[in-house]
């Protein structure tokens, strides 16, 4: 049994990129490395809830980076907390096993509450202005204050949107260098998210992807020696790649597709065009490379018009209802009615305004909270006109469609031998792997 065990959960880490991450390459020199497979869809919080669960979204029930609620006709994106997920995580189960091993999740979405006895990760308060003041969630609840005491506020700015950088991920690894310090976790789960922002907004074999590449090897190098020395051995450490972008070059609108046949409504207000979720019979919540349709009353009749709809859309290589659901382990109460599958040249926006005159006045704004969808085109604000722009054709990288391509898996690694048997493994077995570290006998 390993005492100590750390997971790096990276999303967009490649097997070529390993040539250039030295730091990275020297731990696991000398152990495992398996191709990771992540389920459908391949988007951070479905990956992270497969990774902690062990289990997919038909299970853990999330479906996507937000859920519509339907009883409240209402979105939500990322800000769920933890009960959100259905089945328990690893700390969870590991507590079931025996109290006294501890673990700490350090930045993974969906983590507010969760069962982990240390906890950070971003818990921003908003303003009655419609700013936003960086806080973070943490267990015990001082120990932000503590953090923050020596590093300052959490970079929230630098996290995700226009102004990504590995500030962010710097934060967290001296945060989490810190924390394994003078807790000693068993388990610790770590989100470093920087090879996120460069490889959608410019390309995943940009000049700007491949110097985020460097940048966080060169954090990792860090987190290394600061754990070497909090933990009187050496940790298990696993690194397991979320999910990987791939170039995009095409962008589908299905709001725009539901409108114009007559099936999603809009409002029209002082500040443009509001989707009309009540008065819909059918509306998208898209995300990277698919969406949630989501039918009014869930009629049949409506529902196989919409799939007839979509058959034949440029840029969508399936459309997914009922039993065709199954497949994907996607058949779950919050799933659309349909779900909308990109090629992987192709992704989809949120927009449904037919006219850019039109649009609402938070679509020009980095708004998570009233897009429903995921809206990459955050990442071109421009900084004269604090806007930004309604271009969705700008974004360069995207993910989230079935990883059937050897081009759209990452990669999983361990720095001992025996820990996995190499090949190919699905994002769902990781959890095992890492109960298996604390089984007794």
């Amino acid at each position: 049994m390993s005492r100590f065990v750390t997971l790096l959960s990276i999303p967009n880490l490649r097997a070529r990129d390993l040539a250039s991450m030295t730091n990275l390459a020297r731990l696991f020199a000398g152990g495992g490395h398996a191709v990771l497979v992540p389920g459908f869809p391949a988007v951070t919080c479905p990956v992270q809830a497969n990774m902690t669960t062990g289990l997919p979204p038909r299970e853990h029930g999330v479906v996507a980076d937000g859920f519509y609620w339907r009883d409240q006709r209402r979105v939500e994106m990322w800000t769920s907390w933890n009960d959100c997920i259905q089945r328990p995580q690893i700390w969870d189960i590991l507590h079931d096993r025996d109290r006294s091993i501890t673990s700490a999740a350090w930045f993974p979405l969906h983590s507010k509450g969760c069962g982990a006895d240390i906890i950070c990760t971003p818990a921003p308060v908003h303003n009655a202005d419609g700013s936003e003041s960086p806080w973070c969630f943490s267990r015990p609840e001082m120990l932000y204050d503590e953090l923050k005491s020596k590093l300052g506020d959490f970079p929230l700015h630098h996290f995700w949107g226009p102004l990504a950088s590995i500030q962010s991920t710097a934060w967290i690894v001296e945060s989490a260098v810190i924390t394994a310090e003078r807790y000693k976790p068993n388990f610790f789960y770590i989100y470093l998210p920087h090879l996120d922002y460069a490889a959608q907004k410019s390309g995943p074999e940009s000049k700007a992807a491949k110097q985020a590449v460097a940048e966080l090897d060169a954090e990792i190098a860090k987190l290394i020696a600061g754990f070497d020395k909090a933990y009187n051995e050496p940790p298990l450490w696993i690194v397991a790649s979320e999910y990987v972008i791939v170039p995009v070059n095409h962008v589908a609108y299905p709001n725009r597709v539901l409108r114009e046949a007559g099936l999603l409504k809009v409002t029209q207000t002082e500040d443009g065009e509001n989707l009309d979720l009540a008065g819909s019979k059918a509306w998208a919540l898209a995300d990277h490379q698919f969406s949630h349709v989501y039918v009014q009353g869930s009629d049949p009749k409506v529902i196989k018009r919409v799939a007839r709809l979509f058959a034949k859309q440029p840029g969508i290589a399936q459309v997914l209802t009922g039993e065709e659901l199954v497949e994907y382990r996607l058949n779950h109460e919050r799933t659309g009615d349909v779900v909308l599958v990109s090629e992987p040249h192709s992704w989809q926006a949120y927009y449904w305004w037919m006219e850019d005159s039109k649009a609402p006045r938070f679509a020009r704004t980095v708004d998570i909270h009233r897009k429903p969808g995921y809206d990459p085109v955050e990442l071109f604000l421009d900084g004269r006109t604090k806007s930004i722009p309604l271009n969705a054709n700008l974004v360069r990288g995207s993910h989230g469609a079935p990883a059937r391509d050897p081009s759209q898996r990452g990669v999983l690694l361990t720095s001992e031998p025996g820990v996995f048997l190499g090949g190919q493994l699905s994002d769902v077995e990781v959890a095992e792997i890492i109960l298996k570290q604390f089984a007794t006998e």
